[in-house]
């Protein structure tokens, strides 16, 4: 086994990289199967083709059901969007509401009423930084 953070070879019972002192199966920047560097964002080891593990997104987890409800009932101001992080969808559908002086507000809310819908339903499932929504 070697050390995600630095690739040194490591003990396959180490809790700790003796080198680094990184907790083992921590860091993004070596294969743990062969130690070679690994490119960011690999999907693969490009030296010996075993699968590496993604790093999961850290911070707060939003609401499906708020995020859904403000979606359905202020989607054409695209308050859901600004609420997960989307804020180039969100000024989109806000832009469309007042600079139609309403006109066009039945056209952002249709579109906040699906993505509301989705939210709920589970087809949109995660935020604008990758983070999965909570129930």
């Amino acid at each position: 086994m070697y050390c995600r953070n630095c690739g040194n070879e490591m003990d396959n019972n180490a809790a700790v990289c003796v080198k680094c002192g990184v907790a083992a199966g921590n860091g993004i920047s070596y294969c743990p199967n062969c130690g070679q560097a690994t490119m960011p964002g690999a999907a693969t080891c490009t030296s010996c083709g075993v699968l590496l593990a993604q790093p999961i997104p850290q911070g707060e987890q939003k609401s499906k059901i708020a995020a859904g409800l403000l979606g359905i009932f202020l989607g054409c101001f695209g308050v859901h969007n600004f609420y997960l992080g989307y804020t180039g969808k969100a000024v989109a559908q806000l832009l469309i509401t007042v600079l139609s002086c309403g006109i066009l507000s039945v056209a952002s809310g249709i579109w906040g009423l699906v993505e509301g819908i989705m939210i709920l339903t589970g087809s949109m499932d995660k935020d604008a930084r990758g983070i999965p929504l909570k129930d």
